[in-house]
């Protein structure tokens, strides 16, 4: 049994983990922090933003895949999936603004 709505959502989040990643790799390149933070308060929110979703992106996708081959409804899948992408994507952007309380966090 095929995983296909497991697999477009670890697709999208696929791409957004990689775009948290390549802002990380732009900020160490211009502030020349390779190891660390270096204190500076982008380059940690940058990271951060990349670690929650790498932390959390994994462990649902697994527990959607189980959903979906227990067979689960396709709304619910989708509605988990949607959930987990457009969450990642909002919590990215707004940590990669502001460390406090923002739209997405």
């Amino acid at each position: 049994m095929p995983l296909s709505i497991t697999t477009l959502y670890a697709g999208l989040n696929g791409l957004i983990l990689l775009i948290l990643a390549f802002r990380v790799g732009r900020t160490r390149a211009r502030t020349k922090i390779l190891i660390g933070t270096g204190g500076d308060a982008e380059l940690e929110r940058a990271m951060r933003a990349h670690a929650n979703a790498a932390e959390y992106v994994p462990i649902v996708l697994i527990l959607i895949a189980a959903l979906e081959l227990s067979g689960a409804s396709h709304l619910l899948l989708h509605g988990l999936g949607i959930a987990l992408t457009l969450g990642r994507a909002l919590h990215g952007w707004g940590l990669s603004h502001s460390s406090g309380l923002s739209l997405g966090r």
